[in-house]
């Protein structure tokens, strides 16, 4: 490693000498002032030009990849003009001086459509911090090779090492596999996400095989990349063992209800208990799933929340899913009537007043049952189908019991109601105590 320091010392020891040198060359501080002014001069120019465009841009709809790609190269629209100045002030001086009058202006163009290309690339990752820091670091590489001191900086990366039983792990090794691990990782999720999207618009599979087809298709990328990446830096996989006890004690301290929770989503999907699109209560939570996820469920109910309900409570609770197998749910409401009514007639007009409300199921004709003599009431249950659990349930009920209203109304059936009496009686007078004799009486 000290050798290695000594040797860029010496590099850089050269490089100032050569910079001095040609900085006693008066056309160093000609290109500086060239540089500085095209640079000004492309900000004024390209600033009402990136407004004008990008309000053009704006009116590009259902593309919001290709957008984003519109936008950010227009809003380097000074870079460019920049970029395009540069190459015509090297064209011109080139062609009336010297190639080596000119360095500085070159170095300065290759470095500034470096940097519009990276600017531009960078902006299909959706996150804007990842996204700055892969365009820095792309440019700075870049800028590196184009001054021609990337075999040093290299050579500096490669002495920082810390050895690791039989692997030297240089810091050089790290940095690369960092970024070979990011760019394999976005391109797999990439992939992933658009076979998951592929088999999530296919008909012809089930939505629990959809979800499972999707889930494996994404970790199964996401390995495969990770995988590939540390091969391609030359890190030997075998010699990942030596982390697996390390990984087995988290798993066993802290990470098994994320292993539990992963493996029951699995199950899950596997069994097809449960699926995208079903109706279920699970303890007081009464909603319609809407996606399966690696950790939880998502479950929407009918007030608008969503609650995220680990894996493991579905494998182990009691869950009751409305449309595991039919999509037709029963549902009873129970009601009264006086005891002058006939209770065949009331029957009827139940029946009736059920099939006028739309969510009911005509095919599945209700029926009404006698429960029993209450203590002012003749009891009754009325029972009807609806296909739609996932519309809600208190809604539907309320309905059918406004239309049993409505129905006894018109036909004079009374719903009573219980009656009590209150016996008030007036206390009698406290009785006077009896005086006791004296003994001279």
């Amino acid at each position: 490693m000290q050798d290695t320091f000594q040797q860029i010392a010496a590099a850089v020891a050269e490089f100032v000498a050569a910079a001095l040198d040609y900085a006693s060359d008066p056309w160093l501080l000609y290109q500086i002032v060239i540089i500085a002014a095209l640079f000004g001069l492309a900000k004024l120019a390209g600033r009402p030009a990136e407004a004008r465009l990008e309000g053009q841009a704006r009116h590009i709809k259902g593309q919001p990849g290709l957008l984003r790609v519109v936008v950010a190269t227009i809003r380097r629209t000074d870079w460019i003009v920049f970029v395009l100045l540069l190459f015509f002030a090297l064209t011109i001086l080139r062609a009336v001086t010297w190639p080596s009058r000119t360095w500085l202006i070159s170095i300065a163009l290759s470095l500034a459509v470096v940097w519009v290309l990276v600017s531009i690339a960078s902006r299909v990752i959706r996150n804007r911090i990842v996204s700055r820091t892969v365009a820095w670091l792309l440019w700075l590489y870049a800028a590196l090779v184009i001054l021609g001191l990337d075999a040093r900086a290299a050579a500096l990366l490669e002495s920082i090492a810390l050895p690791i039983g039989e692997i030297r792990l240089t810091a050089l090794t790290v940095l690369k596999a960092a970024l070979l691990l990011t760019v394999a990782i976005w391109f797999a999720n990439t992939i992933g996400n658009f076979i998951d999207r592929r088999v999530q618009g296919s008909s012809e599979l089930t939505p629990s095989i959809r979800v499972l087809i999707g889930k494996i298709a994404k970790i199964g990328l996401v390995l495969l990349a990770g995988v590939v990446a540390l091969s391609a830096v030359g890190v030997d996989l075998t010699a990942l063992t030596v982390f697996s006890g390390a990984v087995g004690v988290g798993l066993g301290f802290g990470l098994q209800k994320v292993v539990s929770n992963f493996i029951s989503g699995i199950i899950i999907l596997l069994d097809k208990s449960i699926k995208p699109g079903d109706t279920i209560s699970l303890g007081d939570t009464f909603g319609w799933i809407r996606e399966l996820r690696a950790r939880f469920v998502s479950v929407v109910t009918r007030d608008g929340r969503e609650y995220l309900i680990p894996n493991e409570d579905f494998i182990t609770q009691r869950v009751i899913n409305w449309s595991f197998s039919d999509e037709l749910v029963r549902l009873d409401v129970e009601f009264g009537v006086s005891y002058d009514a006939n209770p065949h007639k009331v029957s009827e007009l139940a029946i009736a007043a059920a099939v006028t409300v739309g969510r009911v199921e005509a095919d599945r004709r209700p029926v009404c049952w006698m429960t029993g003599f209450g203590e002012s009431s003749l009891d009754f249950v009325l029972r009807f189908w609806i296909r739609d659990p996932q519309q809600g349930l208190t809604n539907v009920r309320g309905k059918v019991l406004l239309a049993l209203w409505d129905a006894f109304d018109e036909n004079g059936i009374a719903i009573p109601y219980p009656h009590r009496e209150i016996i008030m009686k007036k206390p009698a007078p406290p009785s006077r105590p009896r005086r006791k004799p004296k003994p001279d009486d």
